[in-house]
């Protein structure tokens, strides 16, 4: 038999603050966290100068030196998340922690690029200046999830999700059914990815990076016409899965119920998605729901603002729902956050849900016309009364994610 998975905590560092009232207020007045990287025009060959960091943020007067030597800045924005998330589950000191029976989902597209350096200098060089015991777990693709574990002692299972754009919403997905099947009670689930330039010249070689450099409030434009690519953002954020009778059983507030997920690959190309193998990821992730497409009242849309990924992406969405389903792109505020993005649009997404207001698209005014008919929240926030909520997330190589929740 079956367990039912519900959220009892949630967390995150964004662009646009840590905590849901901020963050909505600034996405009420229209805000986004877009701005012209000034420093980084000693880079040649880079075109784009625009992204979306996370500023003042640090965990030195928190967290003991040695707590932190194996933490770059991707581990710090993913353990400061969690310990808000468990905080806000009341499992803070919980000893279920520890137990064994709690474990961890987490992903990043990459660790702390910075000490990479360090063994380039001695590939290049046959030497190196910086390097030291802790570099590799600084920069491996898993340092998230181990210095979770290793800061709050989980001795359950650990579960690394690397795998770019859906690095968040694997680990959200397989946090639920890892208590879904008796695996564990408790998961500590989420994403998260720190800002470097060697993110954005990625998609920048690939011409999929805007270039409103001197316009940055303009950028992103996901589904527009006139869009011009993608901006790279940063952040982190942690869900608490918990399986639902024992939260009922201590008390928990349940922000939430996970009622589906589901992942599949295109199988066909690195870079072009298939709108054909996103429907049927959606439509899995339904039949896991046990749900009709009549059901979903909010679809969360990946909406990266490339031309292929957006038209592709409401192909598929379209083939599902038709035009009836409002959809956004929470990326027009936050930029491309990576392995963060995936949780973190579950956890914004499911705020939303609960009080009823929507974000629309920032910088969403034409509609490209070779995006499918959906019905678009633009212009103006929209009051919606939503029961259940999709979320979707599409990567590099062709991983598709989809993720169903219910409203508490």
């Amino acid at each position: 038999m079956t367990r039912r998975v519900v959220v009892t905590g949630m967390g995150g560092v964004t662009a646009l603050g840590t905590d849901w009232p901020g963050i909505r207020a600034r996405m009420a007045r229209g805000e986004t966290a877009v701005r012209t990287m000034a420093e980084w025009d000693r880079y040649e060959g880079i075109n784009t100068r625009l992204a979306a960091p996370v500023v003042d943020f640090s965990v030195d007067d928190r967290y003991p030196r040695k707590k932190t030597r194996t933490m770059g800045p991707v581990s710090r924005m993913a353990v400061y998340a969690t310990e808000r998330a468990l905080a806000d589950a009341g499992l803070g000191d919980d000893p279920v922690v520890k137990s064994g029976r709690t474990g961890i989902a987490y992903g990043s597209s990459f660790g702390s690029p910075a000490p990479v350096i360090a063994f380039a200098e001695l590939m290049t060089e046959g030497r190196s200046k910086t390097l030291n015991a802790t570099s590799y777990i600084q920069m491996m693709s898993h340092t998230a999830a181990v210095n979770i574990g290793l800061f709050f002692g989980v001795t359950g299972r650990i579960i690394p999700t690397s795998s770019a754009c859906t690095s968040g919403s694997q680990g959200i997905g397989y946090a639920y059914e890892a208590i879904k099947w008796g695996k564990a009670d408790v998961m500590i689930a989420g994403g998260a990815d720190e800002l470097d330039v060697t993110e954005s010249a990625v998609f920048d070689t690939l011409y999929a990076t805007s270039t409103r450099n001197d316009r940055p409030h303009t950028s992103p434009r996901p589904y527009d016409r006139d869009r011009d690519g993608l901006v790279i953002g940063e952040g982190a954020c942690t869900l608490i899965l918990e399986e639902r009778e024992r939260a009922l059983a201590r008390g928990a507030t349940i922000h939430a119920e996970v009622m589906g997920f589901a992942c599949n690959s295109d199988g066909n190309h690195v870079t072009q998605p298939q709108a054909e193998t996103m429907e049927i990821a959606l439509c899995m992730a339904l039949e896991d729901a046990g749900l009709s497409a009549s059901a979903i009242g909010f679809v969360n849309g990946h909406g990266t603002a490339t031309e292929w990924g957006d038209i592709a992406e409401t192909a598929a969405t379209h083939a599902v729902f038709g035009e009836r389903a409002p959809i956004h792109s929470l990326k027009s505020y936050f930029g491309h956050s990576l392995g963060a993005c995936g949780a973190m649009e579950a956890w914004l997404g499911i705020e939303m849900m609960r009080d009823g207001w929507f974000a629309p698209t920032a910088n969403l005014e034409h509609v490209d016309e070779r995006c499918a008919p959906l019905d678009y929240v633009m212009g103006e926030p929209r009051r919606l009364d939503v029961e259940h909520l999709m979320s979707n997330n599409f990567a590099f190589g062709g991983i598709n994610t989809s993720l169903v929740f219910r409203r508490a």
